[in-house]
């Protein structure tokens, strides 16, 4: 699995409570991110790209939960991990 979809997975399992909490978190580190690329102190410039696509899929999948196209995903992990031991046999 790739790194963004383990990364959207991770955020689909998250409750809303957890979920609004991480957008919180989220936009605090681009803020701050942003504000040491316009000061030139910032060390790696594609961590604001994710930071900010990470802001971006926090918002959609809380959208999509406000519309009603999903819900919290439970145990999606825990069947990838039986289904990838079992191709490994």
């Amino acid at each position: 699995m790739s790194k963004t979809q383990d990364a959207l997975e991770r955020i689909r399992d998250l409750p809303d409570e957890e979920l609004d909490q991480a957008l919180d978190r989220a936009r605090d580190e681009y803020f701050r991110l942003t504000l040491q690329l316009h000061t030139n102190q910032v060390d790696n410039t594609m961590s604001v790209r994710a930071k900010r696509r990470e802001v971006a899929r926090i918002l959609t999948v809380q959208r999509a939960r406000a519309l009603g196209l999903e819900s919290q995903a439970q145990g999606t992990s825990a069947a990838s991990d039986s289904s990838a031991e079992g191709k490994d046999e």
